[in-house]
């Protein structure tokens, strides 16, 4: 998702010139930063919009701690954070720097349609796998099959919108982008999308959970209702 175009101008907002900047003198350490911040704020996000309950912190917890559980940012934030800087940035930098360089120069439809082709099928379900199975610890996964639980379920549902987004964001960038332009354009489009599919993530998970807590209930209220032996 996160190709790069070369930079052809120089941006004319001074921040956003300083950001390409540190991404052409310190590519990986910049995007690092950069998916660390977004991933912690796509987890804070995903978490209000699917109303994930509050963890109330005790009464004579400090001011600033009632106001970022209220805002749902606590651990689970910060461990996005350390799965955007350590796991998917030095992932995507690596995997979409071999796929650039294997078609570097190559600027024909044919090989912009190969490249796009190429991500599809041996980068996206790789990064796929990977997010699913890091969501899974991220939220209270315990154990191996309820990390391969998650990954199976979310999948394909998970690889469908990639499979459209990131073919159609390409389209687009190449259409209507500056080139000096790609790199913000593709956080973008991969904070959206990262904040769709943890908002979708909690509440299949919420959803399990109450599905099985109502089965556990009912499975009591039977044994209650039989007669003693």
């Amino acid at each position: 998702m996160s190709t790069v175009g070369p930079v052809m101008n120089r941006p004319a907002n001074p921040l956003l010139a300083k950001y390409l900047l540190l991404l052409a003198t310190h590519p990986l350490r910049t995007k690092a930063v950069t998916s660390g911040t977004l991933s912690s704020l796509q987890e804070i996000l995903g978490s209000n919009i699917a109303g994930v309950p509050i963890a109330r912190p005790s009464k004579d917890a400090s001011v600033i701690t009632h106001i970022l559980a209220a805002a749902r940012i606590d651990t689970k934030s910060l461990q996005m954070g350390a799965y955007g800087a350590f796991i998917a940035a030095p992932m995507s930098h690596y995997l979409v720097g071999t796929l650039q360089k294997h078609f570097a120069g190559k600027t024909s439809p044919t090989a912009r349609a190969a490249q796009i082709l190429a991500n599809n099928i041996f980068i996206a379900p790789v990064q796929t796998i990977v997010f699913l199975a890091s969501m899974a610890v991220i939220n209270g996964a315990k154990s191996l099959e309820d990390i391969k639980r998650t990954v199976k379920s979310g999948f394909f549902s998970v690889i469908r919108i990639t499979w459209v987004a990131s073919p159609l964001s390409m389209v687009i960038a190449q259409k209507f982008i500056p080139p000096q332009l790609w790199v913000p354009f593709f956080n973008l489009v991969t904070f959206v999308l990262g904040t769709y599919f943890n908002t979708k993530i909690k509440l299949l998970r919420m959803a399990a959970t109450r599905k099985a807590e109502r089965e556990l209930k009912e499975k009591a209220e039977r044994a209650q209702e039989q007669p003693p032996a």
